[in-house]
């Protein structure tokens, strides 16, 4: 599949964290917002390596200090949060520190932030984020169609200028449920249309949008400067996950269009693997030659 083709467009006990953390680095050999003129050289410099940590939440599970020397070790350089596995936004903020990694972003679920806004700000500033992006809606919190999602921009809005207030920038998430057409419109319009743009911005997952046949470029042309943060997810022929590089899809357009989308952070994504060693070096990889 190709994003001209597919999308219409014009242009994945400490002593076994330890053992495997060992194995991994054993022959790894991984030897713009402020105008459009800086959004294009933003555009041709690219973004630096980052992934979303839930690639690697068994590691993380285990043992994140040794997950985030991994990463370091592989090349990534930006990390995206989903969850501190019972560490304090503190201890990880030092081990970032040590180990020369960033966190521009992490992921709260809805309720979560709607109920503990506070100790979430105050651990993203601790992280140094400067998103926070919700990522997902579980089926309860979007069981009235549009009307769900109206409430939803809603709540955004709140929270969003709670984020703006803490310097800190709110972004939402998508899956593919967002692109469904429901009464001539879709979930993903209403919370673009209805949500404050200065408050709330998008973060697109380009293997959902993908899977959903959806206009990225489009999206980007209509709403320039709203998509700051991407997912850099592949799809294999049978429509499942790829590690990146190695799927279908053709990034290159949409990569192109980067400056149009006010693109700053990409964080490599696969959901489900079945051999994590090798999507977290193919995937750096492939995050290379795409933005090459």
């Amino acid at each position: 599949m190709s994003f001209n083709t597919e999308l219409s467009m014009t242009t994945a006990t400490q002593d076994l964290a330890r053992r495997r953390f060992l194995k991994l680095l054993a022959g790894t050999g991984i030897v713009l917002s402020s105008g459009l003129a800086s959004k294009l050289a933003f555009a041709s410099s690219g973004p630096k390596p980052g992934i979303q940590l839930y690639t690697a939440r068994d590691l993380m599970q285990q043992d994140v200090y040794s997950t985030l020397q991994l990463l370091a070790k592989l090349g990534y350089q930006e990390l995206e949060f989903a969850g501190l596995y019972e560490n304090s936004a503190a201890v990880v903020a030092k081990w970032m520190a040590e180990l020369g990694l960033s966190a521009p972003a992490g992921h709260v679920l809805l309720k979560p932030l709607l109920d503990e806004t506070n100790k979430f700000l105050d651990d993203a500033q601790t992280l140094g984020h400067r998103y926070l992006v919700m990522p997902y809606l579980l089926d309860h919190e979007r069981s009235d169609g549009l009307n769900s999602y109206q409430k939803i921009a809603e709540q955004l809005n709140v929270i969003g200028e709670r984020c703006q207030a803490a310097g800190i920038t709110l972004a939402y998430h998508n899956h593919d449920f967002e692109f469904a057409n429901i009464d001539n419109s879709t979930p993903y319009d209403v919370l673009l249309t209805q949500t404050d743009a200065q408050l709330v911005k998008m973060e697109i997952d380009l293997y959902w949008a993908a899977k959903m046949q959806v206009d990225v470029l489009a999206l980007f042309k209509r709403y320039p400067g709203r998509f700051p943060l991407w997912h850099m997810k592949d799809m294999a022929a049978d429509g499942n996950f790829a590690d990146l590089g190695q799927g279908t899809i053709d990034f290159a357009p949409v990569v192109a269009a980067a400056g149009l989308a006010g693109l700053q952070h990409a964080f490599v994504e696969r959901d489900m693997t079945d051999d994590l060693d090798t999507t977290l070096k193919q995937s750096i990889n492939g995050f290379k030659q795409i933005f090459a």
